[in-house]
Order: structure tokens, then C-alpha cells, then sequence
């Protein structure tokens, strides 16, 4: 197995990419993907390499993959690099400084502490192991829990932090050409230096034309923006709800066009234009959301609150022992949780209640023997109604129903009182869904014929999906 990055010349064999954050001992490494025979078997060629070269040492490993690196430029030394001041730096060094930051970014690393790091890459060999021994499906590229939806804000915020970015670097060079001279008579305004129409200018250039052009962030996109069409009520609608996928409308793929499972309730299967954009241009569903960023440092401290352990207090052979499941808030490893029903029964009762926000998706993954907690934006969600699990009757009662068609209730409140909740793609693989009302007669009326003994054996419906009165009220 190898590591393979934009910043390596060639792919490095994984246990020196290990060896180089500081897991030296084989052993170490081995327990950090699994014990299990199999995975060790599968991982004999991979702890051959490391033996072949010679690595033994992080500082080893560190010099080995700093003469791999593609850019042998010299890097910037902190405040330095603002006065034009640059420290060469050694291989080891530069190695170093790319795995902290560059390599899997989003792992955050103080002081050059790579274990979070070592435990997450770890996890991923282990999944890549499964897969290849067969106890793991491959996944899939065109399911919908895994993709995330582009809003117009965030867009606006790529644009605007280009255009500002852009004006501070202007607003420099016309401030340093100025401080340059020598024989500068009055004193210098850095305000008449200021073009005020600049970010107006690149945003109303922006939006009327459409063309996204970001060189800072590679993106280069015509029509972002268009007019809004309003030949009927249901152009308009459909136009407003259109999700456009990134993927070459010349290519003859199927796999991206033909409808998924995953976007059942989520994205609607029959609105899609013909020709050459059919199935790559789709609309959403009329009750669908897409969720925006949420602060997970709240989440955090209540999954520590609930009895999630550190992860970096553990070690590779405690986070894969029988019972431990891995909890990942937002794709990063926060621990280990040895009753994961227990967690996320908690974790859903507090957001039924409101005590945490009503789009946090809480995912059991059996497979992965892994909890995921999302709290991010992009995530395609929609209303279901929750069913009690005493009585398995629908918790939206008439009451509820003739209140919104009144104006007396509002459907956040039913979100409050845990009688609605949205729940996005992932977390439905954790529900059973019934369609109609009439599904939750048929095995209430299966579950009391059955015999005391067997009940067990059936499980009961978590939420209902469509309700033809709330339907049309919201």
C-alpha cells in the first residue's frame, strides 16, 4: 500500500509514510489497522518495504520522503517571508511541515503531534484491507450521503474572499510603489490609494454574467448565476430548486444519470431536462433542505458528556477491540464509544428536544463499526414524521395538522416537540420508513397475532414518510 499526494513525486509505501509521523514500531502500526490474522497477513508486504530501503527511524523516513518531494523550493520562515526574508529548509524539515499541513489538512496537528493523524490513517488502511478481503463492499461513487450541495452563500463567499484578497494585494503594491521613492515631499494617504469600486465591481461582473472565475481556488464556471424563469408558477419553482452536477455533459456515462436509491424523498425522479444534461441537471424534492454549517464544538462536548474516550489517549489495539466503535464528528476521529445504541439514542432524544440543531445527522455504520455525526453544510435532508415506539402511532395528531392549517403552529415547533424531524441520506439507512399510514396498521395488526415469543423478530417503524394532510398544509 502506498500514499499517493500532489505534493510526492512518486507514491510512498504507507508504513514509511507512518514512520516518518512518528510510528516507528511495526508492531504499532499493525495495531493501529487491526489484529486481526487476515489484516496482518494483508499488511506483510507493506512492513517489507520499510526493511528493503533501510528506514528504521522518523528521521529516516522524514529525509527519505523530503528528497520525493515535487517542490524543492525554499519555504517561508513565518513573519519573515512578509519582508522578503526565506529560510532554506532541510528535507527532513520540509517533509515534516507537509505532513503537519498539507497531507489530510483537515486533521488538525499541534506541535507536531501526528497521532490523531497516525489513528485516522490507520482507519483508512484497515477499510482499504477490508474491501480487498472481501468483508467490505466498495463504495459507492454516485451514492447521495457522501455528496455535498454548493449554496449560493457559499459561492458568494469564494468570490468575495477572492475579489478581497485581490483588493489587499493591489491596495500593497500601489501603497509599496508610493514608499519607494526616495524623494517623497508630502506625506503619504494610503486612503486616496483605496479603488472603492473594485469588490462591487468584480461581484455585479460576477452575477450578471454568470462566469465564476476564481484562479486563486481553480474554479472556472459559466452560468452560475441566470435568470429566473417565470412562465408559470412551476418553472419558477423547479428553477429555484435545480441542482446542477459538476460532472462533462459530453461524456456517454450512465452511472451519474440513472436515478440512485439514495435520492428517494430527496431529489425528484421525474424532472430532468433531455438531451446531452439528462440525469446531471435534477431538481429537488419540494419538502428537501439542504443544510448549512453548524458549530461542532457543542457537539463535541456533549459526545465527551455521553462517554466518547479521547482518541489520543488510546492505542491502536484498544480502538479496534471488540466492542469499541469509532465515533467521527465531520469525517475527524474523536474517539471510541463502547455503546454506540446507547450514544446515538441520546445524542437523537437531545436533538428531538431541541437542545442541539434540528440538522445534525446521526449515522450508525455497523459495517465500520463507526458512528457519524455531521454537523456541515451541503447535506441533502427532508421531514419525517417520528412514530412512537410504545404505541407505533404516528406522533402528528389532528390536533397538530388543523394548528398549521390555522397559522397557530409553525412546523418548528413540531420540531421542538419531537413530533417532525429531518433526517438526511445516511441516517435513513438506520430507519425504517413507512409510506402510508396504512403500512403502520398492517404491522401493528401482524404484531399482535404474532406470539409474545416473536415480537423480537420484528422491527417496528421509526418514522412515517408521507402524510397527504401536512403535505399540502406546509
Amino acid at each position: 500500500m502506498f500514499l499517493k499526494h500532489n505534493t510526492l513525486a512518486e507514491d510512498v509505501p504507507i508504513c514509511i509514510a507512518m514512520k516518518a509521523m512518528g510510528v516507528e514500531s511495526d508492531l504499532e502500526f499493525v495495531q493501529s489497522v487491526g489484529s486481526e490474522p487476515e489484516v496482518i497477513d494483508a499488511l506483510a508486504l507493506s512492513l517489507e518495504e520499510p526493511v528493503k530501503l533501510g528506514i528504521s527511524t522518523q528521521t529516516q523516513a522524514l529525509k527519505y520522503i523530503g528528497n520525493k518531494m515535487r517542490a524543492k523550493s525554499a519555504l517561508n520562515s513565518g513573519k519573515g517571508a512578509a519582508f522578503g526574508n526565506y529560510r532554506k529548509l532541510s528535507p527532513e524539515d520540509e517533509a515534516r511541515d507537509v505532513f503537519a499541513n498539507v497531507v489530510l489538512s483537515h486533521v488538525p496537528v499541534v506541535d507536531f503531534d501526528f497521532h490523531a493523524k497516525t489513528i485516522y490513517i490507520g482507519h483508512i488502511v484497515r477499510r482499504l484491507v477490508m474491501v480487498q478481503l472481501g468483508k467490505s463492499s466498495l463504495d459507492d461513487k454516485d451514492y447521495y450521503g457522501n455528496k455535498r450541495l454548493e449554496l449560493a452563500g457559499s459561492l458568494l463567499s469564494l468570490l468575495f474572499e477572492d475579489l478581497f484578497k485581490h483588493f489587499n494585494s493591489d491596495l500593497k503594491k500601489a501603497t509599496d510603489m508610493v514608499l519607494s521613492k526616495p524623494n517623497r515631499a508630502q506625506a503619504f494617504d494610503v486612503i486616496k490609494t483605496i479603488r472603492p469600486d473594485s469588490i462591487a465591481y468584480g461581484m455585479t461582473s460576477a452575477i450578471s454574467s454568470g462566469n465564476w472565475v476564481l484562479k486563486r481556488f481553480r474554479m472556472d464556471r459559466a452560468g452560475v448565476t441566470q435568470v429566473l424563469s417565470r412562465l408559470s408558477y412551476i418553472s419558477a419553482l423547479g428553477m429555484m430548486t435545480r441542482v446542477n452536477s459538476q460532472f462533462e455533459k459530453t461524456r456517454k456515462v450512465s452511472g451519474p444519470r440513472s436515478l440512485q436509491p439514495s435520492q428517494w424523498g430527496m431529489l425528484c425522479p421525474a424532472d430532468t431536462p433531455e438531451g446531452e444534461a439528462c440525469g446531471l441537471v435534477k431538481n429537488l424534492a419540494l419538502l428537501a433542505h439542504i443544510t448549512t454549517d453548524e458549530e461542532s464544538e457543542p457537539i463535541e462536548r456533549l459526545c465527551r458528556d455521553l462517554g466518547v474516550e479521547d482518541v489520543s489517549l488510546l492505542s491502536g489495539h484498544e480502538i479496534h477491540s471488540r466492542n469499541a466503535f469509532l465515533v467521527l464528528l465531520n469525517g475527524i476521529i474523536l474517539g471510541v464509544h463502547t455503546r454506540p445504541l446507547l450514544l446515538v439514542k441520546s445524542l437523537r432524544s437531545l436533538r428531538r428536544k431541541g437542545q442541539m440543531g434540528e440538522f445534525v445527522s446521526l449515522y450508525l455504520h455497523d459495517g465500520q463499526k463507526a458512528v457519524h455525526i455531521a454537523t456541515d453544510g451541503g447535506r441533502v435532508c427532508r421531514p419525517l414524521i417520528i412514530v412512537d415506539e410504545k404505541s407505533s402511532l404516528p406522533r402528528l395528531l389532528q390536533v397538530h395538522v388543523e394548528g398549521l392549517a390555522l397559522g397557530t403552529i409553525h412546523i418548528r415547533d413540531l420540531l421542538r416537540q419531537g413530533i417532525v424531524e429531518y433526517v438526511d441520506v445516511n441516517e435513513e439507512n438506520n430507519c425504517l420508513i413507512a409510506v402510508t399510514e396504512r403500512e403502520l396498521e398492517v404491522r401493528r395488526n401482524a404484531i399482535k397475532d404474532l406470539n409474545s415469543g416473536n415480537v423480537k423478530e420484528w422491527m417496528s417503524y421509526t418514522h412515517l414518510g408521507e402524510y397527504p394532510m401536512i403535505n399540502r398544509t406546509i
